[in-house]
């Protein structure tokens, strides 16, 4: 990379906050109401990707992607988001993963924008239940957007800024939204295990071994 880093645009599931354990209880309770038992290892496949595609991916694992219509899927979407909802009732700031607050004060301190770039579209309700709405410059709206890897959120928040892809870097737990990242053309960031996310330029356990020396050259352009 040879240009300063702008704008920095974090996922928020497996980032910020681990909802990832909520998302899947409320898919488990919708599938068992359409007669389908959801396994754990399922749950990997559903990361990072919207609700609609997320039921597709169920219904067709099941036979049953031809047993809806259109509307009628986008009925058990809404079932499954209110169950979700209600999981998340009792988020507070003490949700917020380890290590967070500082790499947001850090990149607000060095005048970086800051946008999230989530396919949910709690992100919002989230934040505010979290306590820090105020960092962010910039929410990605998902309606309309094809979902990761497909890079339009990553993209959507570059032009809101009027940015080049480079000046960008985006930060993810899930390998579709390493995916994303990538494919936007910006330089990506993996929290998680370094074998799933493989395809990152740069991976980090999570955000609290966020190894700042290694960081400030990413920002400063320099890091190769």
């Amino acid at each position: 990379m040879s240009k300063k880093i702008k704008c920095v645009i974090f996922d928020l599931d497996g980032v910020i906050t681990e909802t990832s354990d909520q998302h899947f209880e409320a898919w488990q309770h919708l599938a068992k109401q359409l007669g389908i038992t959801l396994e754990p290892s399922f749950e990997e496949k559903l990361k990072g990707i919207s609700r609609l595609e997320s039921l597709e991916i169920i219904l067709k694992e099941h036979n049953k992607q031809d047993d809806y219509t259109d509307k009628e899927k986008t009925e058990l979407t809404d079932i499954k988001n209110e169950y979700y909802r209600k999981l998340l009732q009792g988020f507070t700031e003490k949700n917020i993963n380890q290590g967070v607050i500082r790499l947001l004060e850090y990149l607000k301190t060095n005048n970086i924008f800051l946008a999230l770039g989530s396919a949910s579209k709690n992100s919002p309700f989230i934040l505010e239940a979290l306590q820090i709405g105020q960092y962010f410059d910039y929410i990605v709206n998902p309606v309309g957007k094809r979902s990761k890897p497909a890079p339009d959120i990553f993209l959507d928040a570059a032009q809101h800024f009027n940015l080049s892809t480079d000046t960008c870097i985006g930060i993810e737990d899930a390998v579709a939204g390493i995916s994303a990242i990538n494919n936007s053309g910006m330089l990506s960031i993996g929290i998680g295990d370094k074998t799933i996310l493989s395809h990152a330029d740069v991976v980090y356990q999570d955000v609290a071994h966020l190894d700042y020396n290694e960081f400030k050259t990413i920002l400063d352009g320099e890091y190769l």
